[in-house]
């Protein structure tokens, strides 16, 4: 049964920890509430925010509005031969769903362990970590069309996908509301440990043949080591993207910093390593009132106890400006801020 709030703190709501209000609130468990939802009065008149585990935004104000919690849950599976198909909720917590891949042997979201926020949110942003995105393991989701009332199958080719994109934060931004996502996973895995620090890692366990457990557990020893837990410190994991850039950007960049962390891209342009460049400007660890960098990954930002949303917004200008002085590369934020 629809419970719709008013005036509802959204701290609890936000991984950051950021005390704002929302006018209006309300959880959906299904997708039938969720129809009911926009037969109502409150929808017609209110801007809508739509979250899962509110990981990847910044409120730097009230929310003037209605915020959608989706929580649908479910997980079903589908073995024929060694291929998998997986379909999961939007409101399963996403490394419950990857734990469930990796308990019952489907191989392709591993280096995925551990990233926070819910189903739902994966194929807007195309989470990815370790070499691996969404859309490598992506087969189809479906979406609530807020205009009509209809669900949507989307496939691989309506999301156009991109590097932390796709069409619902582009031409669909908006529009659609994800009930649930299905993965194609396979029982046959092929293991990815060239990323990051995944091979020295399994090195230090004794683990020359890692299976997707292995895999799964070094990852998420990496992600604990080098970030801060959002129960006990407010952050959103990675505020800034990994800069893209082209050859000959490159080559000015690494002329006057020969040892830049980089990797090649598939289109042949060059991805920069975003807490590296912010580390080497020297915020690694730093802190400005109530908010700073985390002291063991600059690329994060966190929130010391009290910070409003407009001080760490802030405190990313600065960061955003230092980067662009010294390395002449812009970064861009990953966190959507409201």
């Amino acid at each position: 049964m629809l419970q719709i709030q008013e005036n509802i703190s959204l701290k609890p709501y936000n991984s950051f920890g950021i005390d704002v209000n929302a006018k209006f609130f309300v959880e959906i468990f299904n997708e039938v509430d969720l129809k009911s939802l926009f037969d109502t009065d409150v929808v017609e008149h209110q801007k809508l925010l739509i979250v899962g585990g509110g990981s990847n935004i910044l409120f730097t104000e009230d929310y003037d509005g209605l915020v959608i919690k989706m929580s649908i849950k479910g997980l079903e599976s589908q073995i024929d031969g060694n291929k998998v198909l997986v379909k999961a909720g939007a409101g399963e917590v996403w490394n419950d769903f990857v734990n469930y891949c990796v308990v019952n042997g489907f191989a392709g979201v591993e280096n995925l362990s551990l990233i926070p926020g819910t189903v739902g949110a994966s194929p807007i942003q195309n989470i990815g970590a370790y070499g691996v995105e969404l859309k490598d393991v992506f087969e189809s989701c479906t979406a609530f069309e807020i205009k009509t009332g209809n669900i949507r199958n989307f496939t691989f080719v309506d999301c156009h996908f991109g590097y932390r994109e796709s069409i619902f934060k582009g031409a669909f931004k908006g529009q659609y509301i994800i009930t649930s996502v299905t993965f194609k996973l396979t029982t046959e895995a092929n293991i990815n440990t060239s990323y990051g620090a995944i091979e020295a890692e399994l090195e230090k366990r004794g683990i020359a043949k890692p299976n997707i457990g292995d895999v799964s557990a070094a990852v998420s020893h990496i992600r604990v080591s080098k970030l801060p837990d959002p129960s006990t410190i407010g952050n959103a994991g990675s505020f800034f993207k990994n800069p893209v850039i082209e050859k000959h950007e490159f080559a000015d960049v690494v002329a006057k910093h020969p040892d830049v962390v980089h990797y090649p891209t598939a289109d042949g342009k060059i991805k920069l390593a975003a807490g590296w460049l912010i580390e080497q400007c020297g915020w690694k660890g730093k802190v400005v009132g109530e908010t700073g960098t985390w002291k063991n990954q600059a690329l994060v930002l966190v929130n010391h106890g009290k910070a409003t949303g407009t001080e760490v917004f802030k405190f990313s200008a600065q960061i955003i400006d230092s980067v662009k002085s010294t390395f002449g590369v812009t970064l861009e934020r990953e966190v959507n801020i409201l």
